[in-house]
């Protein structure tokens, strides 16, 4: 379908704010217009917002904690932003959580992992490893039911969810009753018909890829790693259930429903859903974006299902 009018109402004043990733951007420049942007938005209320730091193997790592309520024992979600592990923060996605938070009646993670250029590529994979082995470890510190957690994330955070699951396989670790992958980073490639069909005009762009692998990868050879690209991995059993939600006009939306495919045929529980009309970034912005109304209700549904008692 076309591009929904809503979502290139909201395309233009995103573009207007003026957060792009141009191949000579700064990185602490665009990181100061998204938290800007980001900023403006109304907080939505939830019972008990607080920012701690949990002593992970790997570092002390600093987290934001929404409670939806002093229930004890409650569900769990943790969530990796998104920002091309350039940009991005728990203040940029605060919102986001904050609604996660609220539709779900479950306690959400939301973790400040490295970011590139800084700390390139494997530091968000190592730090994101690590808050998901504290978590498993410490659920009941925090209140939550050890039993009933979730992992989830949009964009980069979605590939650090799925490379999260994967390594967590590998060492044997705990995987989370649901994986909720968003417009997920599943690939390094760039000649997918939605790299090429999308690549121009809809917030993220080829060249913002390009950017942001300027900054994250060491070198290209960064990108055949399973941890860079998932999609590559030999084999994708063994993972939890997952939910991958992907984008219309989005360069990321092929490789997503790639991974989403693979999980299917390596017999992994999953559902793969297209915001039809939408863009990359609208996710969480169903009262602005129509088109993504009935997605954001199936990820609730979803992981309020998978986080049920039992």
């Amino acid at each position: 379908m076309p591009l929904h009018q809503s979502a290139e109402m909201l395309l233009e004043l995103m573009k207007a704010s003026g957060l792009e990733f141009t191949l000579d951007a700064d990185p602490q420049a665009v990181r100061a217009n998204m938290e800007l942007m980001t900023g403006m938005v109304p907080k939505h209320p939830v019972y008990e917002v607080y920012d701690t730091v949990l002593a992970t193997a790997v570092r002390d790592i600093s987290v934001r904690v929404y409670r939806p309520s002093d229930a004890p024992n409650q569900p769990l979600l943790v969530w990796l932003h998104g920002g091309g592990w350039v940009i991005g923060s728990v203040d940029s996605h605060d919102q986001l959580c904050r609604l996660l938070c609220d539709a779900t009646g479950a306690m959400v993670v939301s973790v400040e992992y490295r970011l590139a250029p800084e700390s390139t590529f494997p530091a968000a994979v190592e730090d994101s490893v690590a808050v998901w082995d504290w978590v498993n470890q410490h659920a009941a510190d925090l209140g939550a039911d050890p039993e009933r957690i979730a992992l989830g994330g949009d964009s980069a955070g979605g590939n650090l969810a799925a490379v999260t699951c994967l390594a967590a396989r590998e060492s044997g670790g705990a995987q989370p009753r649901l994986q909720l992958l968003v417009y997920p980073v599943t690939d390094y490639e760039f000649e997918s018909v939605s790299m090429r069909d999308n690549g121009v005009g809809y917030f993220l762009e080829a060249d913002s890829m390009r950017w942001f692998y300027s900054h994250y990868l060491r070198d290209e050879r960064d990108g055949a790693d399973w941890q860079v690209s998932p999609l590559r991995a030999d084999d994708l059993s063994g993972v939890a259930p997952a939910l991958v939600i992907t984008a219309e006009y989005d360069p990321l939306r092929d490789q997503g429903e790639a991974y989403g495919r693979r999980l299917q045929d390596a017999g992994v529980p999953t559902e793969i859903v297209r915001i039809e009309g939408g863009f990359h970034g609208c996710f969480g912005m169903h009262d602005f974006v129509e088109p993504a109304r009935e997605p954001w209700d199936k990820a609730i549904a979803t992981l309020t299902g998978a986080l049920g008692e039992g």
